[in-house]
């Protein structure tokens, strides 16, 4: 997957939250803003090992803390710890549901991850927050490669489907005539 638009939106993300009077909630914490800091220094550096650690910090001081989140998910993502990725991405979509990143960081994930209902769930999200023409062409660019992808790649069966009326009777008949076969040749 082409990831200039999300490199893009990670290093303008940071450099926003990094700035000089930045937009961060007054209510978080001067020690988890230093501590936020400090992981996009490490985050910026490209050590996401260091950044993991420094941001976990700062939403254990402020656990409503959205920005801190999205990047504490990227990083766990980068670090290959795709559970905690996701709930970091799914609690910064919640504290903020009109955050472009958040939902498109979510969005991101769920594609390379082969997750695309999720996927496509947290573009529409995105789709909702986009306010800028950059916004929209970075998510453009993200669903053209997925459907690029699912033309070209092999067909993956979806698990979320309740089985049909007709295969469970089936099953079920399966099933029965299995246990009434090892009951007689038990006996």
């Amino acid at each position: 997957m082409n990831s200039d638009y999300a490199m893009i939106l990670q290093q303008d993300l940071a450099h926003t939250c990094a700035a000089e009077g930045s937009n961060l909630p007054p209510t978080v914490l001067p020690l988890a803003r230093a501590h936020f800091q400090e992981g996009l220094q490490h985050f910026q550096a490209a050590d996401p090992a260091a950044a993991v650690v420094a941001f976990s910090r700062s939403v254990l001081q402020a656990p409503d803390f959205g920005e801190a989140h999205i990047f504490l998910g990227l990083a766990h993502a980068l670090t290959s710890n795709i559970y905690p990725a996701f709930d970091h991405l799914e609690k910064a979509a919640e504290l903020q549901p009109d955050s472009f990143a958040a939902h498109f960081t979510l969005a991101q994930l769920n594609f390379k991850l082969r997750i695309p209902q999720k996927g496509y769930d947290a573009a529409r999200h995105a789709l909702r927050c986009a306010t800028t023409l950059e916004q929209r062409a970075m998510l453009t660019q993200l669903l053209k490669e997925e459907r690029a992808r699912e033309r070209n790649g092999i067909a993956r069966p979806w698990f979320n489907k309740p089985f049909s009326r007709p295969a469970l009777i089936m099953a079920g008949s399966g099933l029965a005539a299995a246990i009434v076969a090892l009951i007689v040749h038990i006996h």
